[in-house]
């Protein structure tokens, strides 16, 4: 599989990585429901099969329960080691609502807690999952991280869901090599700021969700909605629901149909789609088992043609 450097960083990580956030499973504000720990495993395992060479994953995914699957799939694993990339600045309370905490002590201890779970010495990328509330509390939590990369904890550093007044304002404190916006053909927001300024910074850029959380898929349908567990997040989002459903399901249509003519799943294409703009750098995956991984693995074996983006983007431009 094709590699491309990670910003500023000496990791060439493989286009797209498996991303872990449904192997936490169910529980909390952004829950996917129920998931058996063996078939995420194997999912995991599928994917490394195929070459990928990271995992994606966070403290917030079930409450550490996805890192700690993520290291269990790692110690039953006889190939080459993947670089595990995780998140923090997250905390939960009992019911599981997530609350953003940058503050050195936090952060220090959520770092503490992620190496145990992964049962690592060092995380090869951390990344913020949330900006600060206030602009302080950003600068605390990277001047940590940087503190943290010093002590051996942390090869490298990123920023989840930063603008770019956030990503200058680490880059000030210390360097940025990577941001992880979520994009989509259905979720374009960062084409405008975000992915010009990476470029021009010489910082990475993961993708999430280039498959909208499963609507672009091709595999999505009404009836598969409506009897998804009720702890899935994706019952309570507005792009699963009409009006947004219909068009969407329409466009995981359209994308089916140019996929067909490349041998290729509609989530490939999607895949693909996302890959094809030059800062970005990888997309991160999600599956949650090894069926799922063979369906959509390709998305970084191909290209799209000039005419077929044209096609799948045409019905957008007036929306």
């Amino acid at each position: 599989m094709k590699t491309r450097r990670l910003g500023n960083s000496n990791l060439n990580i493989t286009l797209v990585g498996l991303g872990a956030w449904a192997i936490g499973g169910g529980g909390g504000e952004f829950g996917w429901g129920p998931q058996d720990d063996t078939a995420s495993v194997r999912a995991i395992h599928r994917a490394l099969e195929h070459g990928v060479n990271w995992i994606d994953t966070a403290a917030a995914y079930g409450r550490g329960h996805s890192e700690e699957v993520v290291a269990r799939a790692l110690r039953d694993w006889q190939g080459t080691r993947p670089y595990v990339f995780t998140k923090g600045g997250l905390r939960w309370d009992a019911p599981g609502t997530m609350t953003r905490a940058l503050r050195a002590d936090s952060l220090r201890r959520e770092v503490e807690e992620s190496l145990r779970r992964l049962r690592v010495e060092a995380i090869d990328l951390y990344q913020i999952h949330w900006p600060a509330e206030t602009a302080g509390e950003l600068e605390e939590g990277w001047g940590t991280l940087a503190a943290l990369r010093q002590q051996g904890k942390l090869r490298w550093m990123g920023a989840s869901n930063f603008d770019v007044a956030q990503l200058r304002l680490a880059q000030r404190i210390a360097p940025v090599t990577s941001v992880q916006p979520p994009y989509s053909l259905i979720s374009r927001g960062i084409e405008a700021e975000i992915l010009p300024y990476a470029l021009s910074q010489d910082i990475g850029v993961i993708v999430y969700s280039p498959m909208a959380s499963g609507l672009l898929t091709g595999a999505m349908t009404r009836a598969r909605i409506a009897a998804m567990p009720a702890d899935d997040w994706r019952r309570r989002n507005a792009a699963f629901q009409e009006p947004q459903l219909a068009r969407n399901l329409a466009l995981a249509d359209r994308l089916r149909a140019v996929g067909a003519t490349h041998g290729r799943s509609a989530g490939e294409v999607a895949i693909a789609w996302a890959l094809r703009h030059p800062a970005v750098t990888a997309a991160i995956v999600g599956a949650r088992d090894a069926s799922q991984v063979d369906g959509v693995i390709g998305g970084a074996a191909f290209a799209l043609s000039s005419p077929e983006i044209a096609a799948i983007e045409a019905p957008l431009q007036g929306k």
